[in-house]
């Protein structure tokens, strides 16, 4: 009567188990059944669309004939006839007939909001000649499918359900008798033991046969009864280890890392939880082996032993022995431990036993690694870098000066590095860099050294060379295998490097002078049209001294106000009315003259000066325009040109946005002409930037449209306003059809867009008539005006007075 008690009991609170697993049967009998019910449901329904659809088919094969003979002879009587029969057909509810040329018969209805599937075919009358006469649809309901596919499901369900139920609780059942409520049993025995009721063994409420005392639960059971008798006999060991128990706490307290106690013969006594966690062994599995004989690896243990016979003379000889060690995981993975070992002494001053402290020092080795690697490597590239290759350098000279032979230094750039980094953005510039270091060290022999001196920029040194002709050779190895395209954010693109080469003793004697000299005749090499090479000439210098100069002289053009705006008409096409002004920069230099932008916006896009003068030019222009206004009465906008490096500066918004409000100029009589290759970078800032500038009223033109890559298909994702076509276009529209051709393209997909077309480059009266006649919005170029400065372009306005307002 207890037992049947205890049993309802257990049965009242649930077993937790035993619902966990009810849950999962349900689940997955559930899924397996939805999953085995759609299909059949899916398999049937496309089988009673496929039957609509054959009959469909039997329609237009059996009545294509006769209806096309009906609407030849024009029997209209047979046509209705023959049109009912089809009507007739199952789950066909509408027919419509198009006659040719404009006529149509309907009959039947389709019912609204009825799921149709339709099938049309033509009609035609083979004659000597074949006439079209019309087109007949035939329209079915699925209304019949639908039904009978919801009837399916509910059945389905319902019975597979109820199967499923019913069989989970079946198995449930059994799993509760014969299991689950003989786990309880040892859960409420495991709850109550202790050391005060050893003497009561775990019985479970089943019979003791043979088969049960040999499965699971019987085996448990034994195997807690067997601990029960084990710990009774512990009981009695406890009182003589207490003191031995004692003094492995002492030594586990007082250690704040891995600890490892070994007796007087250096044998293993005890390896605390962080000793098991730093290397991988199991205390147990070490205990009685010598500490530098853990691994199975004999290879491994004669190293370790003989360090570890350095450490025991040590701590004999001084004391204690303290180091960093190279150690061996289990598992074979080296790592750095900083040790210190120690002798156990006891009240006699006897040494008992030896105490190993180890700590993991690994991560900051890998710091000092990772320091001493930055320090010479490029991180990017993994190259070195310039202080180690400036090392490589002197060393290969003074070998040289031993040997009596030859150095090569090559310094190489990369053509057009920055207009991949515009385009692409700085994360294809870097695969860029990694690609070409691997391409630049495929060329070179072991004893070579190939290192990034920065941006794009890359050193080889070629020791041990015999003639001048060795380091041609590299290098046009370099260039060929340059010639491969490499791939980009998933595109093709081809870059090519300039190099430049100087010789050691023949170029000079030391590394700073032949690094100058290479760099130099890198120079000349992108003056022979990049992609080539070139070996210094002494006349090279007067090249590089040029360069430097202007450099510098730039760098102080706004200061000295050398910089000035000219100024190019934009008229309407049709009437040639002024309506805005192109603002195109030059520079007057008193020792150069007038330089011309394709000289020096090149150098203050690689050096950084672009920004500044950019900003200079959009205050200069803004501030130019308001003063037209007021000595013009009339508005006329001003277009400005943007550099790749100017737009992407974080500073451009907010500087377009301070050059308009110091003018007091309107934002939309300020247009900023970006260039085609810049939209192409289809990046998230670019959008934003653009869309910001939209906001604040201020158009936007693509320039140059056609020069660089397509970008057709980001024309509609940015809210530009104007088109330039650029001036190699126009100029030959009257002389090829080509070119005519294009710019009429140009023209209609711009106005599809909804984007304003201007012309560049228009010289001749003919240009204007074509450009006229194909609906071109606006034309700029040397037939109404040349670049003018401010104070004659003023009085070109007082001369045309044609402004459009």
């Amino acid at each position: 009567m207890p037992k049947l008690s205890t049993r309802l009991q257990r049965f009242r609170k649930g077993s937790p188990l035993s619902f966990r697993l009810l849950a999962w049967i349900l689940l997955f009998s559930s899924a397996f059944t939805l999953i085995a019910s759609g299909i059949q449901i899916y398999t049937d329904y496309r089988k009673d669309l496929s039957q609509i659809d054959n009959r469909m088919n039997v329609v237009e094969a059996g009545y294509s004939s006769s209806l096309a003979r009906s609407l030849w002879a024009l029997d209209q009587k047979l046509l209705h006839t023959q049109m009912e029969g089809i009507l007739s057909l199952p789950d066909i509810v509408h027919l419509r007939l198009r006659i040719e040329p404009d006529s149509e018969l309907v009959m039947g209805d389709i019912p609204r909001g009825a799921q149709t599937r339709s099938h049309s075919f033509r009609l035609v009358h083979m004659g000597d000649e074949m006439f079209e006469l019309g087109e007949l649809t035939v329209t079915a309901n699925l209304e019949r499918v639908y039904e009978e596919m919801e009837h399916k499901v509910g059945i389905i369900l319902a019975t597979q359900f109820l199967k499923t139920f019913f069989v989970s609780i079946l198995i449930i059942w059994i799993f509760q008798h014969f299991v689950t409520r003989h786990l309880s049993t040892m859960a409420d025995y495991a709850r109550d033991f202790s050391l005060s009721n050893l003497s009561r063994p775990l019985e479970l409420d089943r019979p003791r046969t043979p088969s049960n005392e040999r499965d699971e639960l019987g085996r448990v059971t034994d195997a807690i009864n067997q601990m029960r008798e084990r710990l009774n006999d512990d009981v009695v060991r406890q009182e003589r280890d207490a003191a031995e128990i004692r003094k492995f706490s002492k030594a586990i307290e007082q250690s704040p890392s891995s600890v490892l106690i070994c007796d007087r013969q250096w044998r293993v006594e005890f390896a605390n939880h962080k000793f098991t966690q730093l290397t991988g062994y199991n205390a147990s599995s070490i205990i009685g082996k010598h500490p530098g004989a853990l691994s199975e690896n004999d290879l491994e243990n004669r190293e370790s032993r003989h360090l570890w016979q350095s450490i025991r003379l040590q701590v004999q000889r001084v004391g204690v022995w303290q180091g960093e060690v190279n150690s061996i995981r289990k598992n074979g993975e080296r790592f750095w431990e900083q040790l210190i070992v120690t002798p156990i002494k006891d009240s006699g001053s006897e040494t008992t036993g030896y105490l190993i402290l180890g700590e993991d020092i690994s991560i900051r080795k890998r710091y000092e690694q990772q320091l001493l690697r930055q320090a010479n490597y490029d991180i990017l590239t993994g190259l070195p870098n310039r202080m180690l290759a400036l090392d490589r350098l002197k060393l290969a000279l003074a070998q040289a000066r031993r040997e009596n032979t030859q150095v090569g230094v090559m310094f190489l750039d990369l053509d057009n590095f920055k207009h991949i980094n515009d385009t692409l953005g700085h994360d294809a510039g870097d695969n860029l860099l990694v690609e070409a270091a691997r391409r630049i060290s495929s060329c070179l022999r072991g004893t070579s050294t190939v290192a990034r001196l920065g941006g794009d920029e890359f050193l080889v040194i070629l020791p041990g060379l015999t003639g001048p002709d060795d380091s041609s050779q590299v290098a046009e190895r370099i260039l060929k295998t340059f010639s491969p395209p490499y791939v980009l954010n998933s595109q093709e693109v081809f870059i090519t490097t300039s190099i430049g080469i100087a010789v050691f003793p023949v170029d000079s004697d030391n590394s700073g002078t032949l690094l100058q000299h290479a760099d130099a005749a890198m120079y000349q090499a992108k003056h022979k049209g990049k992609s080539a090479y070139a070996h210094f000439a002494p006349e090279m210098t007067e090249v590089s001294h040029e360069r430097l100069q202007m450099e510098s002289r730039l760098r102080r053009a706004i200061e000295l106000e050398e910089l000035e705006l000219y100024y190019q008409p934009i008229v309407h096409t049709d009437s040639g009315n002024l309506v805005a002004v192109e603002a195109l920069l030059r520079w007057n230099n008193p020792t150069m003259g007038m330089v011309m932008p394709d000289r020096f916006i090149p150098l203050a896009e690689e050096t950084g000066l672009i920004i500044p003068i950019g900003e200079w030019v959009l205050e200069e222009a803004c501030k130019t325009a308001v003063e037209w206004k007021e000595i013009s009465g009339r508005n006329i906008g001003i277009a400005v040109n943007v550099s790749p490096r100017q737009f992407r500066d974080p500073r451009f918004t907010d500087a377009v946005m301070r050059a308009l409000d110091n003018s007091g100029l309107e934002a939309e009589q300020l247009e900023l002409e970006i260039t085609e290759r810049l939209i192409l970078d289809n990046s998230i800032e670019t959008a934003e930037i653009l869309r910001l500038l939209d906001r604040e009223g201020i158009r936007l033109s693509v320039d140059d449209f056609g020069t660089g890559y397509s970008a057709l298909s980001y024309l509609k994702s940015y809210p530009f306003d104007t088109l330039k076509i650029d001036k190699s276009f126009v100029q030959d529209v009257m002389k090829e059809p080509e070119d005519a051709s294009l710019v009429r393209a140009i023209i209609n997909m711009a106005h599809s867009l909804g984007l304003r077309v201007i012309a560049e480059g228009v010289e001749d009266e003919s240009q204007t008539h074509f450009l006229k006649a194909e609906g071109c919005d606006f034309s700029q170029g040397y037939f109404y005006s040349r670049p003018l400065p401010a104070a004659e372009f003023e009085a070109w306005i007082k001369t045309n007075q044609r402004v459009q307002i």
